[in-house]
């Protein structure tokens, strides 16, 4: 063969190698690929949007049961009697 013959299969075979990298996607010099990247992102967001929606839910039943528990009654209790009072000084 000639080094013509060698430099041109040499190069066919670099090109081969090229496009399947960019059909896989592109790399970075780590391995990870701008989609695999992409997703992990992706994911970061949905995992704090997640813990977010948590906290609320959190918030929600606190809000829920605090007006119904025996201390927020006898606040409540305690919140009339002291505008009864008021009233009767007026």
């Amino acid at each position: 063969m000639t080094s013509w013959a060698i430099v041109a299969i040499v190069a066919i075979v670099v090109w081969g190698i090229v496009q399947s990298n960019r059909a896989r996607g592109h790399h970075d010099n780590r391995g990870v690929s701008e989609n695999d990247r992409a997703l992990e992102e992706e994911n970061a967001a949905a995992r704090q949007e997640i813990a977010d929606l948590r906290e609320r839910i959190r918030v929600l039943e606190r809000i829920a049961t605090d007006n119904n528990g025996s201390v927020a009654q006898e606040r409540a209790r305690i919140e009339r009697e002291i505008e009864a009072l008021r009233k009767e000084q007026d």
